[in-house]
């Protein structure tokens, strides 16, 4: 993956990101897109995995089939509302390791405040995806990936659901080497710092707070 900016443009994700946007979506539906939606992000962020071949026998003969190679990958969410995307990416990739940023973003100065970090062993030698389903401002997602880089990690790819152009921005400016990919990347922040058209506040939909 050499993009730094990949949009998911598969109609299964177009559609349900339609209906994730729709203000009258309940939380129970928007929860299950969300999850459904991971599914089919989480294909395209992992295209391109490592692969080795092992010896397995079919009920016909042996033969050298391909899998995974190297260490378990990592799942980073972005708290509280990465919880959604990572819930329907473990659906797909089980034994991944998985870790969790805690940030929230100061509604004066839109600047994060990081409240609780907690990670996998050896990032290294693991491909890391960090998820939040929004890139707004880029600041908590810039932060994110400095802790990442902190800890080790040097393969990092981050997810989510819908971007700002200003996020995707300061993402390259602050971290060229990270690719991001999303389902779609919106017109523009407004003056709080919220994505336009976007689809509102992803935590709050998700877990039906205000």
């Amino acid at each position: 993956m050499t993009e730094h900016l990949t949009v998911v443009r598969h109609p299964l994700v177009q559609h349900k990101l339609t209906l994730m946007r729709e203000r009258d979506t309940s939380t129970a539906v928007f929860r299950q897109l969300l999850r459904e939606i991971s599914h089919l992000l989480a294909y395209e962020v992992t295209r391109e995995l490592e692969m080795t071949t092992k010896q397995i026998e079919t009920p016909l003969t042996k033969m050298e089939a391909p899998v995974l190679d190297g260490r378990k990958l990592a799942l980073v969410s972005i708290l509280r509302a990465g919880n959604g995307l990572l819930d329907g990416m473990l659906d797909l990739i089980p034994s991944a390791r998985v870790g969790f940023v805690g940030l929230y973003r100061d509604e004066a100065t839109l600047k994060p405040v990081q409240y609780y970090c907690k990670l996998p062993g050896e990032l290294d030698e693991r491909l890391v995806i960090a998820v939040d389903p929004m890139l707004a401002t880029g600041n908590s997602s810039v932060a994110a990936i400095d802790l990442l880089k902190e800890a080790g990690a040097k393969n990092i790819r981050f997810l989510c659901l819908l971007a700002a152009p200003e996020g995707v921005a300061r993402m390259k400016e602050a971290h060229p080497d990270v690719p991001v990919v999303t389902a779609a990347l919106d017109e523009k922040l407004n003056e709080l710092g919220y994505i336009v058209p976007g689809l509102g506040d992803a935590g709050d939909r998700m877990f039906g707070t205000k």
